[in-house]
């Protein structure tokens, strides 16, 4: 059984879903009733997010790769970061990691793969949305990537930095994602959208009669993982 190394934090309550989501998953599998093997590393959300803003990429992986080792020293066969965010530099974070990454976008573009959509809206923080990571991996799938118009992704982003990174999660911010969902759905006629942000499934845990799937990237990636540990 491999273990699992989970650099989380970012934020917390995301990686308290992610680890709910792995110990379900993982139980499902096994008839002894044992919990899955796995390290988590809770990380600085504020620092994270402060080398983001200032473009400091290269420090930002200097950062990533430190906390990497920590689960690495600690014990883990492989690892995953439980935030969209830092995908940012994924590819070089997985060139330089002491152990094998999972990557939550190779993860979510395999669901909308096994669903047959061929367009996809994506929401997330700012540095998802524009970031051009989901277009590219997408793109190699054959899967099309479009975002909300410039005023929702103003309303996404900051009601994901000054809510749900903190806990918060209101009905009427609910209704407000559903109406972007709406408005890039009339826009782009997309097939599905992907949360590109581990906390948007707390707060949009099912469609709502929207009539196209949510990708819960949260979800996808913890069912990856629980499978390499079986692997």
């Amino acid at each position: 059984m491999k273990r699992l190394g989970i650099v989380g934090g970012i934020a917390p309550e995301s990686t308290i879903e992610y680890y709910r989501l792995i110990v379900a998953m993982y139980r499902a599998r096994v008839t002894d009733g044992s919990y899955p093997p796995l390290v988590i590393n809770s990380i600085d959300m504020n620092r994270m997010r402060g080398l983001i803003e200032a473009g400091r990429l290269d420090r930002l992986a200097e950062y990533l790769l430190g906390e990497l080792q920590r689960l690495a020293d600690a014990g883990a066969d492989f690892a995953l970061l439980a935030s969209n965010t830092p995908h940012l530099i994924f590819d070089e974070l997985q060139r330089r990691s002491p152990v094998p990454l999972l990557s939550i976008i190779g993860a979510a573009l395999d669901a909308a793969l096994a669903l047959g959509l061929g367009k996809v809206g994506l929401l997330g923080t700012r540095f998802t949305m524009q970031g051009g990571v989901y277009h590219r991996v997408f793109a190699r799938g054959g899967v099309e990537v479009v975002t909300p118009d410039e005023a929702d992704q103003t309303y996404v982003h900051e009601k994901y930095m000054g809510e749900f990174i903190e806990g918060v999660f209101l009905p009427e911010t609910r209704e407000g994602l559903l109406a972007v969902i709406d408005r890039l759905r009339e826009r782009e006629d997309v097939e599905g959208v992907v949360l590109g942000g581990t906390e948007l499934p707390l707060i949009l845990r099912d469609p709502a009669g929207r009539g196209i799937p949510f990708l819960d990237t949260a979800r996808v990636h913890a069912e990856r993982a629980v499978a390499e540990m079986f692997s």
